[in-house]
């Protein structure tokens, strides 16, 4: 699917390195800043079952400085079309001096465009989970796709069980709510009642970094695919049927397996699911 990337990129090596591997896959920079200030770092190791820990390094780094200057045109029509959705989360809804133009530009595109939201929740650096867990209600509020993860969840709310997030989430706002569950799979409810899960998908497990943002893309794609995305379809999205919704969380579950499958952030692209759905 067309996809914008809204992000700061800086004019040092991993920058350039980002840039041309952005541009490779097809994602317009048309709105991405040039920032002055160096690209944030992060390094990631893997324990045996390819679970990720990270160590950052994000001070004065490019990623967090937005102006609302910067953001001002960021849903403009571009070559594509309009824009239909807008995605976001983790620290950058989190870190300052940024972090409140981008909440900000969240709330404002509401009016148009569907909000897609996923606390995906970094603990070394995000302070307090109870002021965290304030400002991801604050979101729900206008967000209608949210995903997050069981093991986010156990570090901002531990004391409730992934069903009773998905209906407490869902009656603070957001149309569609889905917890991922690891190995498990998924379990998902939406704002009209309809509750539905997934298992998850026997791969060998090579490296999980990038598989909960592997999910949220491909539940967005399937989204765009039925015509669900855009301030417009709210309704629809709502009146979203069982088997519809079943179908998308396969999906997003499948490619989540994928990237699993892979070393590094690897997500697959449609060909890759439907060959695998064939396999």
């Amino acid at each position: 699917m067309p996809a914008r990337l809204l992000a700061r990129i800086a004019d040092d090596m991993l920058g350039k390195c980002i840039r041309e591997h952005l541009t490779h896959n097809g994602v317009q920079l048309d709105h991405a800043v040039a920032a002055d200030e160096q690209t944030s770092l992060a390094m990631v190791s893997l324990d045996a079952d390819g679970s990720p820990a990270y160590d950052f390094r994000i001070n004065g780094t490019a990623d967090w400085q937005w102006t609302a200057d910067e953001v001002a045109g960021a849903l403009d029509p571009g070559a594509s079309g309009p824009v239909v959705a807008l995605h976001s989360g983790s620290l950058a809804l989190t870190t300052p001096p940024g972090d409140s133009v981008l909440r900000d530009l969240l709330a404002r595109s509401a009016e148009t465009v569907t909000i897609s939201y996923d606390p995906n929740c970094r603990p070394m650096l995000m302070g307090d989970p109870e002021v965290v867990r304030q400002g991801v209600h604050e979101l729900l509020t206008v967000a209608d796709v949210v995903k997050v993860s069981s093991e986010d969840l156990g570090w901002l709310v531990p004391e409730m069980k992934p069903e009773q997030v998905v209906d407490d989430w869902l009656s603070r706002g957001p149309t569609v709510v889905a917890v991922t569950l690891g190995s498990d799979g998924v379990i998902a409810g939406t704002s009209s009642g309809l509750q539905a899960r997934r298992p998850g998908v026997a791969i060998k497990v090579i490296d999980t970094v990038g598989a909960g943002d592997t999910f949220s893309a491909a539940l967005l794609a399937g989204l765009h695919r039925q015509n669900l995305l855009g301030a417009d379809k709210r309704r629809d999205l709502a009146a979203i049927d069982y088997s519809t919704l079943d179908e998308l969380l396969h999906d997003s579950v499948l490619a989540a397996a994928i990237t699993c499958s892979r070393r590094g952030a690897d997500p697959p692209t449609r060909g890759d699911l439907r060959l695998s759905r064939m396999a």
